[in-house]
């Protein structure tokens, strides 16, 4: 009997090992969702190839054409400098937040995060509203002509003070559950603080930085409001434009594969740089707070540097809204489309994220608990679908929904709760992943040990140590669900207008004040999902 349960405790053993590719085989209730979830995501994908292959030969020469070649450039240009950009910002605004001696430090912690409610065609429109030729700073300072915000720098500015969140959200979560033993350790062998952030918190800050900087990318390489209403000519802009004017679609189809082409280059670099191993903390029980670094000179600079990007990505667009809302007050326009379009996009919004998650749970779990090619594929085909233009996924789903779905189904809530969960799957896969990776494999090991059944494991250990991850997943979908506009505008139920339409609308034909109210109703729903998450980082972390 002793060395029957030795055996099953090396099994045990085996089985948690992260690194066994084939130790035990994932069960049926793992491997179904996780393959429909892939398929799933590959939808879009299929209905690009099968464009493609309907094509005459003359078809390529779309992507050859000096305008497409420019196109292309502008795509990697700005998705490069943003992602760079938000790098640098997100990880030096979360450790002035986390790890210094910053006046009203865990109020910055909270604050900065908060550029990220707000959607890249809303922060568009807020910067034309205050620095256009007639915009509020001319009105404000009497000043004729202003520098034209149009083109790349307005892009990239947009798009930068809009996504760096991403990062500052990922990097402060892990300084904040960083143990601070090595770190004091090393300075009592007479490290320098530059040489310890070099070589020790830099490589544990590594997998939160990637993981940050993916989505920055995808999401800058998928957009289409903020490039659309700058002017500035992306790959993203060309296919709406080439949807919208052409009634032959094949060569919108060629340009979005080349988006799943770069796509595919940036997974490739991503998993390059992605390390294997797993940084745990030696600390048993609550993890003690580290030592904060006395700013000392820097204190005045790190202050401003927080206050500038405060004014720029918060205080501002929001000093826009409001005055564009008074001024729809004045003109009898409150809340043009009433309040059933925060209805319209809280509903769909919850569905998605629901519906998401459902599926993300199965297969974070068969990525940590089951390396291989299924949970490889899985991965990789949700992040190639997340970054696809939304336009291009509502086109794939109103071509499949036609040709294979019941008639009921096409144009329904159905169909764009389903659009909404292949686009933004990589938001809850990143928490769930991570969130799985942290669970102690000895806990679930120990109750085993004790006679539980699998499904009392799941209900009793798993579940619990899940929670902060799947109710922050499920904000950060519910948060772009909100934020999403070709995919509406194309799939949305007739009549079933939401707040991101409703502003996308008004804003294209010039009526900022009819736009105003439904924007702040948008930062302010947008703005819970953002305390949600923070709050639940705490709870982790208490």
């Amino acid at each position: 009997m002793i060395w029957k349960a030795r055996l099953s405790y090396y099994k045990r053993q085996v089985y948690f090992n992260v690194n066994s590719q084939g130790a035990n085989k994932a069960s049926w209730y793992l491997i179904l969702p996780s393959a429909l979830l892939a398929a799933s995501c590959l939808l879009p994908l299929a209905y690009l190839g099968l464009r493609a292959m309907q094509a005459d030969p003359v078809v390529w020469q779309i992507l050859w054409r000096p305008k497409s070649l420019e196109a292309l450039w502008h795509s990697l240009l700005l998705t490069a400098t943003v992602t760079f950009s938000s790098v640098i910002v997100g990880l030096t605004l979360a450790w002035i937040s986390v790890r210094t001696n910053i006046a009203g430090r865990k109020a910055w912690s909270i604050i900065l995060a908060l550029p990220l409610v707000f959607p890249s065609f809303v922060g568009a429109y807020t910067f034309i509203a205050a620095f256009g030729s007639h915009g509020m700073i001319a009105n404000l300072l009497g000043i004729e002509k202003m520098p034209s915000v149009y083109g790349f720098w307005g892009a990239f500015m947009v798009l930068s003070l809009f996504s760096y969140p991403y990062v500052f959200l990922t990097v402060r979560a892990a300084l904040s559950k960083m143990d601070p033993n090595i770190e004091e350790a090393a300075r009592t062998m007479g490290k320098s603080q530059g040489a310890i952030f070099k070589d020790i918190i830099l490589p544990q800050l590594n997998p939160s930085i990637q993981s940050g900087a993916l989505l920055v990318a995808l999401y800058t390489l998928s957009d289409f409001g903020a490039v659309s209403m700058l002017q500035f000519d992306t790959l993203t802009r060309m296919i709406y434009v080439q949807y919208e004017s052409s009634f032959n679609r094949t060569g919108a189809a060629f340009l979005a594969l080349s988006l799943v082409a770069i796509t595919i280059i940036i997974l490739l670099l991503n998993r390059a740089l992605r390390s294997d191993r797993v940084v745990k903390s030696s600390a048993s029980g609550k993890i003690r707070p580290p030592r904060m670094l006395k700013l000392g000179r820097w204190k005045i600079p790190a202050l401003l540097l927080c206050i500038a990007i405060l004014s720029l990505g918060l205080i501002l667009p929001v000093s826009v809204i409001v005055y564009w809302m008074l001024e729809g007050i004045n003109n009898g326009e409150f809340l043009y489309g009433g309040f059933g379009i925060i209805t319209n996009s809280v509903l769909a919004s919850i569905l998605a994220a629901i519906a998401t998650i459902a599926f993300v749970i199965p297969s974070s779990r068969l990525q940590t608990k089951y390396p291989g090619k299924l949970a490889n594929f899985t991965e990789n085909a949700a992040y190639l679908s997340s970054a696809l233009p939304g336009i291009v996924i509502a086109l794939s789903l109103v071509f499949f929904s036609i040709h294979a779905l019941p008639g009921f189904l096409y144009q329904s809530l159905a169909v764009l709760v389903f659009a909404y969960m292949i686009h933004f799957v990589p938001h809850a896969m990143g928490c769930l992943r991570s969130s799985f990776e942290n669970i102690d494999p000895n806990f679930e090991c120990a109750a085993r040990n004790l006679g539980a059944k699998e499904s009392q494991v799941v209900k009793s250990i798993t579940l619990p140590l899940l929670k902060p991850g799947v109710i922050t997943g499920a904000a950060l979908v519910f948060l772009t669900c909100m934020k999403e506009l070709p995919a509406t505008l194309l799939l949305a139920p007739t009549g079933f207008d939401t707040l991101a339409t409703r502003i996308w609308s008004a804003t294209e034909e010039g009526f900022f004040a009819r736009a105003a109210t439904p924007a702040l109703c948008l930062v302010l729903v947008s703005g819970l999902s953002i305390w949600i998450i923070l709050s639940q980082e705490d709870e982790l972390l208490s």
